[in-house]
């Protein structure tokens, strides 16, 4: 079988899976590299080409030669027995489309399958899931009570509902925000949620080649300005992600039971990372990410550095996972 590391993707995330995989690859330096654009064409990428792209959070990635049409790639992947790591968030990537491509034809991935990741992905319908399984979560708004809301919550929060790494996130603090939303909302669906007060919060979960299932350490989250959207996760040094989190081993044990529901209830395959406000009243679940960041700046190995596993033998589980829950 022949490991491949696919990036990139036509989705706003590509810049972070750029750095997903110069993390993937400097982790597993012996395995190919194709990169998905824009125009979903796949291109096969050398070494050195990723490696040496400096600045992955910022500039867009340019493989250099024409590639072929994804589908194409896929129907390789199946026909040379490739394993495909990915190394993809959003979009197409993380909503169960390339994973069900990838089922289709029997090539087996890292990482949740395409009904979990497509659940998951939609953060109304997680957030749905995830309250049946007892897990707290935020009341939704509908957007023609946006102003209703305001007046009664004071502060809002809305972001798209199908969309990930905090792109898009806008902070309801006065009337004149409201407008910013509306016309938001015209372009895609979004989620709009009363603002919670309290420290952000995540929790990774893994599943281990010996079949079991446990919580990482949580990380408490300390933007330097204002709210954790993209440029506070890649772009501000300034920002603080300690880890474990400093809270109280009750609310710890909370965060991570709160973690493991999710990606229980969820049907998560290999990894999941779930984001959670711990509020004066315990944590509050906001979405699950089946596709998290793995790039060196990112929390899911923070979190396995925390618990004493090596990046690299994360990702020979996971690859070793994905083998077997294709063969079944």
């Amino acid at each position: 079988m022949r490991i491949t590391i696919l990036f990139g993707g036509s989705n706003k995330e590509r810049l972070v899976s750029v750095a997903s995989a110069q993390a993937l690859h400097q982790a597993l330096p012996e395995v190919d590299l194709w990169f998905w654009d824009v125009a979903d064409r796949v291109h096969v990428v050398q070494s050195q080409a990723l490696l040496s792209h400096a600045r992955p959070f910022e500039d867009e990635f340019k493989p250099g030669n024409q590639g072929i049409p994804l589908e194409q790639a896929l129907d390789q992947a199946r026909d040379e027995d490739r394993l495909l790591v990915l190394g993809l968030h959003g979009g197409r990537a993380e909503n169960g489309e390339l994973q069900a491509m990838c089922e289709i034809r029997g090539v087996p991935f890292t990482g949740s399958g395409s009904a979990s990741s497509h659940l998951a992905f939609d953060k109304v319908a997680a957030k749905r899931f995830a309250a049946l399984a007892g897990v707290k979560a935020p009341q939704g708004i509908a957007l023609e009570d946006l102003d209703a809301a305001l007046d009664e919550y004071g502060k809002l929060i809305a972001k798209p509902s199908r969309d990930g790494s905090s792109y898009g996130l806008i902070f309801v603090n006065a009337k004149q925000d409201l407008e910013a939303v509306r016309s938001a909302a015209k372009l895609e669906e979004y989620v709009i949620e009363p603002f919670i007060s309290g420290v952000e919060a995540t929790c990774g979960v893994l599943e281990r080649s010996d079949g079991s299932l446990f919580s990482l350490p949580p990380i408490e989250i300390v933007p330097a300005e204002g709210g954790f959207d993209y440029t506070a996760k890649y772009l501000l040094k300034s920002t603080q992600e300690i880890c474990p989190g400093r809270f109280s081993p009750e609310i710890s044990a909370q965060i991570m039971d709160q973690a493991l529901l999710a990606h229980k209830v969820l049907s998560c395959s290999g990894y999941s990372r779930s984001d959670f406000i711990v509020s004066e009243k315990g944590p509050i679940f906001l979405e699950t990410n089946t596709l998290p960041g793995l790039t060196k700046a990112s929390l899911y190995p923070k979190a396995l550095k925390a618990q004493g596993i090596d990046f690299v033998d994360f990702l020979h589980e996971q690859i070793v996972l994905a083998a077997r829950h294709t063969q079944k």
